[in-house]
């Protein structure tokens, strides 16, 4: 007799119901077509059953499979079909199989975080295959994965991945039990999950990192910190992060000590370019000439001389075209992205400057401010760093460098005051540990 429970499933037509008989008894096997694997059916339960000379003998086989368990109620059924398994009925009892047959598990290749020597290839939109990717890089007994679902109506499959010996257990359980606390009837990508434990919802800098690179995910691993895969997608959540982490590219491991240095010293430099310069653009041009040499003063005011808006205005309207090209570029197909972002770039700059609605200075800013933001590494502080700007433009317009300095200083005492599951988040790379470097015996 059929389960109560599965009669709201019978509306699908992927919702498949297989009568097997082998001239000595029957079973009921009851599975979705589209999220199971058929070839695991008829290999784990189809032939098993057509030698089974009795029912308890059938038994025996679906107890003694290792992805088979008994369902100790009529309500588990739904839950189990819809989560990949096949449900066998036999006699009174339900047992289900895991017959999953994974959606994208094919490991793809780097596109938001690429480097020059290291391992090209990213993490899959299968979690097990994630997991697999994990355990080959960090063949260390001590890995744990804890499993969890996440989402009321989505169930997402996700594991909490930790080396039980460096992992830092306060923040472990802090973690463990954000996760619990999760109240959302879809959970889909590991930056929804970064919206949903963190405590206050105005927030600016990321405090987590969302990577693709299985080989920072290891690098994270081996310095005590915990690793969040969630079925679906490619991008996996790394806990707790500094504000260094978001700094450092994974071409700092796989470069010379010097290079690196270098490197992360040019992403310092790029970051304040892009977050200060504009605002320095409007003060000196509205407030403070006097700390330019003459010749450049008078070079500048030159160039504005067609411009008919305070230099505020000018410098909205440059940074509006670039952030809708930089949109542009990420929403667009790749091939059309590309040539909207050249042709837009090109034709819009000069064109703006011939017809007097900017100088000829403010391009050079603009320009300089797009390429330096694109030295930050991870996409969500570079995405922080833009937003930064607007309010030290603001200071600028109203009270010069004097509010730019003032700015500054305020965005710095903010960082300070965060934290990221009871860390300190305002550090740089000097005499960093092991829970935030990547080079611990080089910067002693």
């Amino acid at each position: 007799m059929e389960a109560k429970s599965l009669e709201t499933l019978r509306h699908s037509d992927d919702f498949k119901v297989d009568t097997l008989d082998n001239g000595l008894f029957q079973i009921e096997v009851y599975f979705f077509s589209s999220l199971c694997d058929t070839d695991t059916i008829k290999k784990e339960i189809a032939h098993p059953f057509l030698v089974s000379p009795s029912a308890d003998a059938f038994k025996i086989v679906l107890k003694s499979a290792l992805a088979c368990k008994i369902l100790e109620n009529e309500a588990e059924i739904p839950g189990a079909l819809l989560q990949g398994n096949a449900v066998i009925q036999l006699q009174d009892a339900y047992y289900k199989l895991l017959a999953s047959s994974p959606a994208n598990d094919k490991p793809t290749e780097a596109v938001a975080e690429t480097t020059l020597q290291g391992p090209q290839s990213a993490f899959s939109e299968d979690s097990e295959t994630n997991l697999k990717l994990i355990r080959q890089r960090y063949p260390d007994p001590n890995l744990t994965a804890e499993q969890y679902k996440l989402g009321k109506v989505s169930r997402t499959k996700s594991y909490l991945v930790y080396d039980r010996n460096k992992v830092n257990r306060k923040v472990l359980s802090q973690l463990q039990q954000k996760i619990k606390e999760i109240d959302a009837d879809m959970v889909m990508a590991g930056g929804q999950v970064e919206t949903l434990i963190t405590k206050t919802k105005i927030r600016w800098f990321p405090i987590m990192i969302v990577t693709e690179r299985p080989d920072r995910t290891i690098l994270n691993l081996s310095q005590g910190k915990i690793v969040l895969l969630i079925d679906g997608t490619p991008f996996v959540l790394i806990v707790p992060a500094v504000f260094y982490d978001f700094i450092s590219a994974m071409d700092d491991v796989y470069q010379s000590f010097v290079v690196t240095r270098a490197l992360v010293l040019l992403r310092y430099v790029g970051l304040l370019i892009t977050m200060t310069l504009p605002a320095m653009y409007v003060a000196i041009v509205s407030y403070n000439p006097e700390i330019l040499k003459v010749q450049f003063t008078l070079s500048l005011a030159g160039s504005r001389a067609a411009v008919p808006y305070p230099s505020f205005i000018e410098v909205m309207i440059m940074l509006f075209l670039i952030e809708a090209l930089v949109e542009a570029s990420l929403r667009l197909p790749r091939y059309i992205g590309s040539t909207a972002t050249t042709v837009g770039g090109l034709i819009l700059g000069q064109a703006a400057q011939q017809a007097g609605l900017v100088s000829s200075v403010m391009i050079i800013v603009t320009s300089a401010v797009a390429i330096s933001n694109f030295l930050i590494p991870i996409n969500a502080m570079s995405f922080a760093i833009r937003m930064a700007k607007y309010p030290l433009i603001f200071l600028a317009s109203l009270f010069g460098i004097a509010g730019v300095v003032t700015g500054m200083f305020a965005i710095v005492l903010y960082a300070a005051n965060l934290t990221s599951f009871g860390e300190p988040y305002f550090r740089f790379f000097l005499k960093e540990n092991a829970t935030s470097g990547y080079k611990e015996g080089d910067t002693e």
